[in-house]
């Protein structure tokens, strides 16, 4: 039995609910916020911006959990790791997913929290609050949308699929063939879908909206919450090798339903070979 398994169910349902409180104060600053003017940087990467909200939701975010946890730590995308981790639990926070369009006055942005505690996922909350939608999982106790069960789909033939991605900020070098990919999949002729926001597309695929997604880099606090999301509601997350991740580190994600999940990977596997074979011929 793993440590993660021995901490008493109160302490996860405690992660739970206050993972919850923080997404949704953070959330209400955040429609406060939406189509105002306001000051962003870029970061490295095109189009990769940071506004102040971005900085503004992730200091109520933090500072909330800390009156209950004290003793955590915290990774954060944008002021990186703190916390004294005196307990072994590490929260996992992107308090603005979605900033391109939050600053281009799309509402379709995200706010993903999670806790770990030795890289296990104990609770994961994401939250659109332009919906008031918040899907919230815990650890062997299922997954929800705003109390509702969620179950991922049962298609099993992908081209009856709906599958969703995202391009990493310099898709213009095509990392692991990330435009490859989407031409093989495009010409399938099935659904794609790109939202600008990956921890919504997890939550999405948990919520059996989506049937699969994936995306060439992602980091912990993009996908945290939804890995737990997804797994929760039946569903399968892997790197491109359909090996699980035993860490929380960045990487390339491929989710879905389960059912489908051998014949993305079978058709990642073609399109990295088929480049492959490509370059050597160049």
């Amino acid at each position: 039995m793993s440590n993660e398994l021995d901490l008493p169910n109160l302490l996860r349902s405690r992660l739970t609910m206050v993972a919850s409180f923080a997404a949704m104060k953070a959330g209400d600053l955040l429609r406060r916020g939406f189509g105002r003017p306001m000051q962003f940087e870029t970061k490295e990467g095109r189009h990769n911006l940071v506004t102040e909200w971005d900085q503004k939701a992730e200091k109520v975010i933090i500072e909330l959990i800390k009156t209950h946890f004290p003793g955590h730590g915290f990774v954060a995308e944008e002021s990186g790791a703190s916390g004294t981790q005196q307990e072994g639990i590490q929260w996992i926070i992107d308090p603005l997913d979605g900033t391109v369009n939050f600053a281009h006055k799309i509402p379709i942005f995200s706010i993903s929290i999670a806790a770990s505690f030795q890289s296990e996922i104990l609770a994961g909350v994401v939250y659109n609050p332009m919906i008031n939608e918040l899907f919230v999982a815990e650890k062997g106790n299922g997954a929800y949308l705003n109390g509702e069960r969620l179950k991922v789909t049962e298609t099993a033939v992908l081209d009856s699929a709906i599958v969703a991605t995202g391009f990493p900020y310099n898709v213009h070098e095509n990392p692991l063939c990330c435009l490859d990919h989407f031409n093989t999949f495009a010409k399938m002729g099935i659904p794609l879908r790109r939202m600008g926001s990956a921890a919504l597309d997890l939550a999405y695929v948990a919520a059996g909206r989506f049937d699969s997604f994936w995306e060439v880099s992602l980091r912990p606090w993009d996908y945290a919450a939804g890995k737990l999301l997804i797994e929760e509601a039946g569903g399968q997350f892997t790197d491109f090798k359909g090996h699980p991740f035993s860490s929380l580190q960045e990487g390339a994600i491929v989710a879905s339903n389960g059912i489908l999940h051998a014949q993305m990977l079978k058709n990642i596997k073609a399109t990295l070979e088929k480049k492959e074979k490509t370059s050597e011929a160049d």
